[in-house]
Formats: C-alpha cells, structure tokens, sequence
C-alpha cells in the first residue's frame, strides 16, 4: 500500500495541467498520438476526450482503491484499469462514430500504454483523495486535449483549408499538403513549443527587470 499525501485542492490543483505541467507542450509526454493524429481538429478533440475519460476514470477509480492493491502488483493493477475504460472508449467510438474511430485506429488502444496516464496513477492517484484526484486528472486531460486541438486546428487549416471539416478558405486556396503528414506534425509541435519558450523567456525578463527596478 502507499502512504496516503494528500495534497489540499486549490486552484493549481486543476490549472497546472493545463499549463505550468501541460503533458505536450512542458513534459514532452504522450507524442506518438500528438504526432499521429493530429492532422485534422476533428480527430484531435476525439483522442484528447477519450484519453481525458481514461485518465479521470482510471485514476479516480486507483485512488478509491489505492489501500487496497498491494506495492508488488500496483503496475500491472493500475494497467488493468486503464485498459478497462480504453475498452469502454473503444466500444462506445464504434458505437457512435465509426468513421473517427476508423480514423484514430490503432491509437485507441495504445492509449493503455500513455505514459501520461500511468505516470499520473503512480504519482498522484495513488498517494491522493479521490476528489484531489478527479481534479487534478481533469486538468491533465484538458491539457491534452487542448494542445491536441492547437496542433490539429493549424495542421487542418493549412493543409486542408477547413476546420472541423468546414471550409475555411476559398476556393483559390492551395492546400499546404505537408501539414497533414508526418513532417508538418514535427513542424507544428516544433512552433509551438518555440513560442511558449519564448514567452517564458519574455516573461522571465520582464520578471528580472521589475526586480531590479524595485530593488534600486
């Protein structure tokens, strides 16, 4: 069993997530669906709402049982879990939009083996109350799925020309056909994560700046 460090919800709590320890864009995690199914908004918001219903489920369900699954199989029970809801998104994106689930294919099921979801079972689900939990997981995967939809929307946009499937431009567009393949999702990763670098820099200065000046 592990000890239980509960941390209390605040604010951070949900946000960080979101931010501060946005999975894509700060931990770097979770790439192989960021860079594979990105290439419309469509499919991004579909993988980031089913990985957000895994994450939430699995980890809510780790924390209620967390005194109760022994340290030497804690793994190996937390993947159960996980594949558990991985099979109830499974059968419901069959259920209700074959043509996203054709679409995401293989991608579903890997979600077992996203480090973020595990990584977030062993470092938070199991040491915290389940409300905690919830809500740090809800951040997490809001996170995700937001830096999903911000990759997929400019991909979409410039390799298509629509968003969400409705056209965007006109009719004299030409479609920046790299965007939609593997390349253009290295390309767009690469600019976003160059311009929240720089805004972290910029702002790291200012910051810097603004003590000097108080300090004379």
């Amino acid at each position: 069993m592990r000890p239980d460090l509960t941390q209390p919800i605040t604010m951070d709590t949900f946000l960080r997530g979101i931010w501060r320890e946005n999975p894509v864009f700060v931990a770097l995690l979770g790439m192989c669906p960021v860079l594979a199914v990105t290439n419309t908004a469509t499919n991004s918001l579909a993988m980031g709402v089913s990985t957000l219903f895994v994450l939430i489920g699995s980890n809510v369900l780790i924390s209620m049982l967390r005194h109760f699954i022994p340290k030497q199989v804690r793994i190996a029970t937390y993947i159960v879990i996980i594949a558990t809801f991985v099979t109830m998104v499974d059968y419901i994106l069959q259920a209700f939009s074959p043509a996203v689930y054709a679409a995401l294919g293989a991608f579903i099921q890997l979600i077992v083996v996203n480090c973020i979801i595990l990584g977030r079972a062993e470092s938070y689900a199991s040491k915290n109350a389940v409300l905690s939990t919830a809500v740090n997981a809800a951040g997490m995967g809001l996170g995700f799925t937001l830096a999903l939809l911000m990759l997929g929307s400019v991909r979409e946009l410039f390799g298509m020309g629509s968003l969400f499937g409705v056209p965007v431009f006109g009719e004299s567009f030409q479609p920046w056909l790299v965007m939609i393949l593997p390349p253009g999702g290295f390309f767009v990763l690469g600019s976003w994560l160059l311009l929240f670098a720089w805004w972290r820099e910029r702002k790291a200065r200012k910051a810097l700046v603004e003590e000097a000046a108080h300090a004379r």
